[in-house]
């Protein structure tokens, strides 16, 4: 059984003159993404690897959920294959993890992650949003035989405030 964690970057600011990669969370962002990262952690899920995009934002919405979750350190990589806005460099990236890892927690872009969810999952989203969190089982003991999963948990932004 492998389990893949997507998580989409959080709000960002055009605020600033600087370049896509370097754009950083609005305050909305941050909220929000504690927001889900408190609702995440009932799931009490502990993943062997966290992988973020180098993009400011995603690293920074990492650094959230991985703090409030007390995830190690060593644990965490920064991927430019993540730093991908189509989706098949992380589906490619995906299939060549390491075996040992069985739980998987990848923080990165649109529509990259809408893509994903769609082809691995068995629910259909019109859009992950940002700071959106979608977990997806999969009967699998490689990672390079990953087709579709079982979603298991979806938990958006929107959803928390309006309750």
């Amino acid at each position: 059984m492998k389990t893949l964690v997507l998580i989409r970057h959080g709000k960002s600011s055009w605020e600033h003159p600087v370049s896509d990669i370097h754009r950083p969370l609005k305050s909305r962002g941050i909220s929000d993404a504690k927001l889900v990262c408190d609702a995440f952690l009932r799931a009490d899920f502990q993943p062997d690897l966290v992988v973020t995009s180098p993009a400011k934002r995603a690293h920074d919405i990492c650094m959230i959920f991985t703090n409030k979750m007390e995830i190690s350190t060593k644990k965490i990589q920064i991927n430019p294959t993540i730093y991908d806005f189509e989706g098949s460099k992380t589906a490619d990236f995906i299939k060549s993890l390491d075996e040992s890892y069985q739980k998987v927690m990848l923080f990165g872009h649109n529509y990259a992650f809408t893509s994903l969810v769609n082809r691995l999952g068995n629910r259909y989203i019109d859009n992950l949003p940002t700071s959106g969190l979608v977990m997806i089982n999969f009967d699998i003991d490689s990672w390079a035989d990953i087709k579709k999963g079982t979603t298991e948990l979806m938990i958006l932004p929107r959803d928390l405030k309006n309750k």
